[in-house]
């Protein structure tokens, strides 16, 4: 059985709940239809070691999210809806041909409107014998009822700490909700899958890693949220420092957005992780520019 089946007819898979019919072509907050939409897939190695591998990750890319930052790279297919419509036996084909290629797991980005269709195709294909691990990967804005019907199936998840302040979570995504219910969120998934497990080959299979976007202005509250993983879940937790952060979108016309963190903002927060003691991790080179390829708005679709 379908666990996200009734979100068919009243949509309440994200922190919104909206409460649309999607089936008679309704849409809520996020835009989201009746029909699965996919900007792109395939091989990724942008990730985090354990993620990506040497094979890469089997990365589907979905249109449509439940916020609206003001700085996303992704913003063709989040914010203005580019991508596909690829059916149920689309989806179907898809997750095929990312495990035929070897991929290391199936990296669904950004799924949670498409929750009801994507777990119909992931069964299918499961039956046919077909299996490797699920990564949930989210921006953290997640509704706790949502991730309970996701235990025993998603392995790992891939999370997003982006705000501390519920005022700079308005600001910069639309939800000053954020703050609450990427914690709350957090909590759940690390009940659901523990400390990360990898297999021989140094790939993950099972548990949470936690990313924290350093943000223009807003090094405290990377510092606050390491405080909290460390305090209300603990410093096993892999932690993903980054400071590829990048004006994109609207923040390009938006102070303090309109900039790189500095230098002095990002190692203050690399020196916290230090401070607080995390065992497990990887830290950004300030320095290191991302690759063309993995920016998200460079990126063209399948």
């Amino acid at each position: 059985m379908n666990p996200f089946e009734p979100s068919f007819r009243q949509c309440e898979l994200c922190p919104r709940t909206c409460g649309v019919d999607r089936l008679d072509g309704r849409q809520g907050y996020c835009k989201a239809g009746a029909d699965v939409e996919v900007y792109r897939y395939g091989s990724h190695h942008g990730e985090e070691p354990p993620i990506s591998g040497t094979k890469g990750s089997g990365t589907i890319f979905f249109s449509r999210c439940t916020l609206r930052c003001l700085f996303c790279q992704n913003y063709p297919w989040s914010q203005e809806g580019q991508g596909h419509t690829v059916g149920q036996d689309g989806l179907v084909a898809i997750f095929e041909a990312l495990f035929r290629e070897g991929c290391h797991n199936w990296n669904l980005v950004s799924p949670t409107p498409w929750l009801p269709w994507i777990y119909e195709a992931w069964s299918r294909v499961v039956a046919k014998g077909m299996k490797c691990p699920v990564v949930y990967n989210t921006s953290g804005f997640e509704r706790v009822e949502t991730l309970r019907n996701l235990t025993g199936w998603v392995n790992v998840y891939l999370t997003d700490l982006r705000y501390a302040l519920p005022e700079s979570a308005k600001e910069g995504s639309d939800s000053a909700g954020y703050v609450e219910q990427a914690r709350l969120a957090l909590r759940e998934m690390w009940r659901q899958t523990g400390p990360l497990e990898l297999d021989d080959d140094g790939i993950a299979k099972r548990g949470t890693l936690c990313r924290l976007l350093v943000l223009p202005g807003r090094a405290a509250e990377a510092v606050a949220n390491l405080e909290w993983l460390a305090g209300a879940v603990g410093t096993q937790i892999p932690v993903s420092v980054m400071a590829q952060y990048t004006p994109a979108y609207k923040a390009v016309n938006e102070a303090p957005w309109n900039r790189r963190p500095t230098e002095e903002e990002y190692g203050f927060v690399v020196e916290a992780v230090e401070r607080l003691g995390f065992e497990a991790g990887w830290v950004q080179e300030y320095e290191t520019p991302t690759p063309d390829n993995l920016v998200g708005f460079k990126m063209s679709p399948a």
